[in-house]
């Protein structure tokens, strides 16, 4: 049997109800830990599965867009570019598994300040296929932060769910063993004394002054 010191616990029947009422509690919240686990994981695998088709759609943009970088660089007093990075990526906060999210809503972008009659024609369509990469590279950056924050929560629950079951549930367990043997073993002794206490008043006679006592029963610890 484990020492009491070993344990650093108090052998009595306080610290046994107490640490049978923290075991009941653990082992309750175990299970809620487990399902919000498994919800952290499913929750990865969808992100992680619109993170691969954003990159996917981004890269097709990137594709199409490449077709202008040539004749971008010799452009006349129009930076394209510029007019299509965002003015403003707006996001809402959605709550998964716990975990506060953002959400992409929408990208802004300044308003086109030039002349449609005094620019080539494929400045158009330039303009309007980079800013739609602008568009998805922006969801994919809230996509890798979803990503990032569903990650952390999942290492923290993954730490307490160690904790619980391999820690603090076998250690009460433990601690509930230890001290029932313990009051067990003391009251087995008790019971040993009384018998030989009883057993010495037979034999000093009824005239000892003493009554025999009835031996006590030894309740379950």
């Amino acid at each position: 049997m484990p020492s009491p010191m070993a344990l650093k616990v108090k052998l009595t029947r306080p610290e046994l109800k107490r640490q049978r009422e923290a075991l009941v509690r653990y082992e309750r919240y175990l299970p809620m830990l487990k399902l919000k686990q498994q919800q952290l994981q499913l929750a990865i695998l969808k992100v992680q599965q619109e993170r691969a088709r954003a990159q996917r759609e981004m890269d097709r943009s990137r594709e199409q867009f490449e077709r202008y970088e040539a004749v971008l660089r010799d452009r006349a007093g129009l930076d394209v570019p510029a007019l299509a990075r965002p003015a403003g990526v707006h996001t809402r906060t959605v709550n998964v598994a716990g975990v506060n999210m953002p959400v992409l809503e929408s990208v802004e972008f300044e308003p086109i300040d030039y002349s449609l009659f005094a620019t080539p024609a494929w400045v158009d369509r330039a303009l309007a296929d980079l800013r739609d990469l602008e568009r998805r590279r922006a969801g994919l950056e809230i996509l890798q932060r979803q990503h990032r924050l569903l990650g952390a929560e999942l290492s923290k629950v993954v730490q307490r769910v160690n904790l619980f079951e391999k820690v603090m549930i076998p250690r009460s367990s433990e601690i509930i063993r230890v001290i029932r043997i313990y009051l067990g073993d003391q009251m087995t002794a008790a019971v040993g004394r009384a018998k030989i206490a009883k057993s010495k008043l037979k034999e000093a006679g009824p005239y000892s002054g003493q009554a025999a006592t009835d031996v006590p029963e030894a309740p379950t610890p």
